[in-house]
């Protein structure tokens, strides 16, 4: 089969940071399906893992953790899906990625694909849900009935961030701050529902008082967490609660502890790691959102399509994602 893979951290600009190879195969066993790629999209983690981990031995590292596909083979133990069934999913950390024809995943972190969006359109959205719904939800703990509190979401423009609003806007009745700083990130986030939006090229604290904003129960930083700590913990609400999913090098959070204010981190990939218990609630979150999703209560977060699936337009996609300029998410279709 078709893959795209690397044996080497290299630049993106370096044509061996993401070469196309043949690989063979894979077989569905116990749990897993097998599932023939259809289209795929492109998160920060890609660029990520592709700079900074080693691959062992001779082997390559196919990566890519956002994918629909078909199911063309059920394991024995698999009991949620059949042969022909139409699925989205975002993958295993721990396992082969998505830049490949066929992959091998788990039946318990793979959902229904909406039947309202192609292929290329659902892509755009596996891992940027479970990541905005388990932050909401599972770390943060909203309540979908709690009114008059508000939500600030640093970074709200981006792929977590265009998914996260829409969740926290549909399901919930908070007040919702969302931070951009261009005039095509601030005219998607009001499209998408945020009720305020501010510019972290300015200190947060400052714009709060512009536009004479409450002090925020709740507040998520989806990038650049080092650069806004500070000023997130001058105006978060006392006993408030702070979210991150990116990775700053270092994080000093004693600046909430006058505020007892509870420090979260939300990572998509830790259920299927480490084989939780709860581990299936990543398929019951996907087909939920399918759901959500066929009857026009949230939709696509797609930005660009970048064609084909092969190496040369994956490490255009890399080299975008780079520039921290991307707005939605960058999706890749077919073989």
């Amino acid at each position: 089969m078709k893959a795209i893979g690397y044996k080497e951290n290299l630049p993106i600009d370096n044509v061996n940071s993401l070469q196309d190879i043949e690989l063979e195969m894979p077989k569905a066993t116990g749990r897993d399906i097998l599932v023939e790629i259809k289209a795929i999209s492109v998160n920060p983690a890609d660029y990520k893992v592709r700079a900074n981990m080693p691959v062992e031995g001779d082997d390559w590292k196919v990566i890519g953790w956002d994918a629909t596909g078909i199911v063309k083979e059920v394991g024995e133990d698999v009991s949620l899906f059949n042969v022909g069934d139409e699925v989205w999913y975002a993958g295993d950390f721990t396992r082969p990625g998505s830049y490949a024809e066929y992959q091998i995943v788990d039946e318990r972190i793979v959902g229904k694909k909406p039947s309202s969006l192609s292929f290329a359109e659902a892509a755009a959205l596996p891992l940027t849900t479970l990541t905005a719904y388990e932050m909401l939800f599972d770390r943060l703990e909203v309540s979908k009935e709690d009114a008059n509190k508000s939500i600030l979401v640093i970074g709200a423009a981006g792929g977590v961030g265009s998914i996260l609003v829409q969740l926290a806007k549909k399901l919930t009745k908070l007040n919702i701050i969302g931070t951009a700083s261009r005039e095509e990130t601030t005219s998607w986030l009001k499209e998408l529902g945020v009720d305020t939006v501010i510019n972290h090229r300015n200190k947060l604290s400052e714009e709060f008082k512009k536009y004479d904003l409450a002090a925020p129960e709740y507040v998520v930083s989806l990038n650049a967490t080092e650069h806004h700590v500070d000023e997130i913990a001058k105006l978060i609400k006392p006993q408030g609660k702070f979210g991150f999913i990116d990775d700053p090098k270092s994080l000093n959070v004693m600046p909430f502890k006058g505020k007892a204010v509870s420090t979260h981190i939300e990572l998509m990939f830790t259920r299927s790691m480490f084989q939780t218990e709860d581990m299936i609630e990543q398929h019951n979150i996907l087909n939920n959102a399918s759901e959500l999703i066929d009857n026009g209560t949230i939709r696509t977060t797609l930005g660009e399509n970048f064609g084909i699936i092969n190496a040369e337009n994956l490490r255009k996609a890399h080299a975008f994602l780079e520039t921290g300029k991307a707005k939605g998410k960058i999706v890749l279709e077919g073989f």
